[in-house]
């Protein structure tokens, strides 16, 4: 039986963590089992929002690598590799565009909202490359005739942008050159930030993946607790607890006794962020293990990464010599 073939990225646009690896990277370790699997570290939509500094930017990519071996993304089960190393990436991106009406981009629900939450941040990303975003994203997946995509309930959008620009090209073409991939939805964790709002880095609210065992904790004392309660006594309300949010997530052999000491007032906040910081740092010790084993081998980071465009460009260079025929670019 043929696996189907997923393509995903990421952006390297600073710190990974635990939102991040909660709500995909956890996922992939799951999915390169039982598909077949493409994964990008994606440099070039960075450049849609940071196009204006980049001095960081090696250095994430760097980090962002570290962050997915670390987690258990096998390399040889996966083809890892940075966008921009495949240029066909961006051929395909301006190919397509040629042909992708303007209103489907502007219809797009996540376009204005960003536009104006980053806008109101003083970042200028009223740009060509901002807008055509779905058309690069479109191009990623299409390059490599992917078939299905992980995606969280907001990206759906994008997704379905992506297969009526695979149905638009095989009917102006007429072929069928490229499948409409399907969403394999992850039933991942969402997770707060520290300060209860979405955890985020421009909000600097985040527990970093990389973390160690002393800047977990110090991050989870951060945390906010029920407002209302002043002394260790008091009985707690868990609903309006960050740490309480965490404890579903990571302790949920506990959480139910966890809940009833809150509540009747038994166990005080202290404790309760020192017993998370315990459970959290015991799950993530055999990441943290790798992590830090990986971060004395930058020669192998940088072996992955190039093993994995080779194989990336491979297949890139074999469908892009179809795509130009279908187009009679050739």
């Amino acid at each position: 039986m043929v696996k189907d073939r997923i393509f995903s990225g990421m952006q390297p646009s600073g710190r990974f963590h635990l939102g991040n690896y909660m709500g995909a990277l956890e996922n992939w370790v799951k999915l390169q089992h039982d598909y077949e699997c493409i994964f990008s570290i994606v440099d070039l939509h960075s450049l849609t929002s940071s196009y204006d500094d980049t001095s960081k930017l090696q250095e994430n990519i760097q980090e962002m690598a570290l962050d997915w071996l670390s987690a258990g993304l096998d390399p040889e089960k996966n083809i890892i590799f940075i966008q921009s190393h495949v240029k066909e990436h961006a051929e395909l991106s301006l190919l397509l565009g040629m042909s992708t009406p303007l209103s489907w981009l502007e219809r797009v629900p996540t376009y204005k909202d960003k536009l104006q939450q980053l806008g109101s941040q003083g970042k200028d990303i009223n740009t060509y490359g901002f807008l055509g975003y779905p058309v690069l994203m479109a191009a990623d997946i299409m390059l490599y005739k992917a078939t299905a995509v992980p995606v969280g309930e907001d990206q759906s959008a994008h997704l379905e942008l992506t297969r009526e620009m695979v149905r638009r090209f095989n009917n102006l073409y007429k072929t069928d050159l490229f499948p409409e991939p399907h969403a394999v939805f992850s039933k991942s964790k969402v997770l707060p930030g520290i300060d209860g709002r979405k955890m985020s880095k421009s909000y600097g609210n985040t527990i970093p993946f990389g973390a160690g065992p002393k800047e977990m904790q110090d991050r989870i004392n951060m945390m906010i607790t029920d407002p209302k309660r002043i002394k260790k006594t008091d009985k707690g309300n868990p609903d309006v607890c960050i740490v309480f949010a965490f404890h579903k997530a990571f302790n949920e052999s506990e959480v139910a006794n966890i809940e009833r000491l809150c509540r009747a007032g038994e166990i005080g906040c202290v404790q309760c962020k020192k017993c998370l910081g315990e459970k959290m740092n015991s799950l993530l010790a055999d990441i943290h293990t790798r992590r830090e084993d990986l971060k004395n081998k930058p020669g192998y980071i940088k072996e992955v990464l190039d093993y994995g465009a080779k194989r990336a460009q491979a297949i890139a260079t074999a469908n892009m010599t179809e795509i130009k025929k279908a187009m009679n670019i050739y």
